[in-house]
């Protein structure tokens, strides 16, 4: 009999591309990934990983199981909540608290300007209900999901910057947050109401990395202005980059979820043509759709963000 539990590990080293990825996704240590994996390679008796230089690939088989137990593992994921729904409350008996874990993956802002209030809420309401949260940016966030190692990702999607979605994902929209131009509030373009690329090419600047969805939405800004934008400090932190602006060390785009009160002498001024706004979503497998757990939370992240308006 395969062992599930140690498919999900392989499956983890798929996705993270190594053992000590694998591990730090699961919450296990990198020793008891690989004895599950070992344990799977002599109860199927087939080389699932193989060395390559310091690190591991998955071989031929490895990655044939990978791929054919995605199906097994939402069909079980159904089972699980067809069982919750038939175990569920009659109509004239008192409601059950929600029992089981959904694993949530999310953006930094996002931890701070919805978690951070729904989770304590959430273990108010159903303390048989644990919502472990691992923070990680969106892609990665959808790779976990799509593939197991997190129930529930929140995500964002700025402009016209694609996220691509499996389609064994559903995405549920949550709200669309904006980011503003940060400036100090003695900038010649402090007191503008709104601040085109062509008002902001000669500016210096502080950006996340390249690598983030973020960053890539602040080159799509200035498409068609040359020599723009001009990134001398990066930091994956939003409270740092209005620190560095503080310090006169470029302006920032910075959004106004999860964005504590500006410091005195910054100013916070929105962008337009184009405008810089993201469209903030929750994405779950298909097949947990049914599951009350899963469920819950949503129910959850919805109520707190409906009508809202960044």
């Amino acid at each position: 009999m395969i062992d599930l539990e140690a498919v999900v590990a392989l499956r983890a080293v798929a996705t993270g591309g190594s053992v000590a990825a694998a591990a730090d996704a699961l919450g296990f240590t990198p020793s008891a990934v690989s004895q599950q994996i070992k344990r799977l390679e002599r109860g199927t008796r087939v080389a699932l990983l193989e060395r390559a230089g310091r690190g591991v690939v998955l071989t031929d088989a490895g990655r044939h199981l990978v791929t054919s137990s995605a199906t097994v593992l939402a069909d079980l994921e159904r089972l699980e909540a067809d069982l919750h729904l038939a175990g569920g409350p009659r109509a004239e008996a008192p409601a059950r608290p929600v029992t089981g874990e959904v694993r949530i993956g999310a953006f930094s802002t996002a931890v701070r300007g919805i978690l951070t209030d729904v989770l304590p809420r959430l273990r108010a309401e159903h303390p048989a209900l644990r919502v472990p949260l691992r923070e990680s940016e969106p892609w990665e966030t959808v790779a976990l999901v799509a593939s197991g190692q997190r129930d529930l990702g929140i995500v964002h999607r700025w402009g016209g910057v694609a996220l691509a979605m499996p389609e064994h994902l559903v995405a549920t929209p949550l709200f669309t947050d904006v980011a503003d131009v940060i400036l100090p509030a003695h900038h010649p373009l402090a007191t503008h109401a709104e601040l085109t690329p062509t008002d902001l090419a000669d500016e210096e600047w502080i950006a996340t990395f390249d690598s983030t969805i973020c960053r890539q939405w602040l080159r799509r800004l200035f498409d068609g202005v040359a020599n723009a934008p001009r990134i001398v400090h990066e930091s994956m932190e939003f409270e740092n980059h209005v620190h560095l602006v503080q310090a006169g060390l470029g302006i920032a785009l910075v959004p106004r979820m999860g964005r504590p009160p500006l410091p005195d002498g910054l100013v916070a001024v929105p962008t337009a043509q184009p405008a810089s706004t993201r469209d903030i979503a929750a994405v779950h497998r298909r097949s947990q759709n049914d599951s009350p757990a899963l469920q819950t939370v949503l129910d959850a992240l919805v109520a707190q963000t409906a009508g809202r308006v960044a």
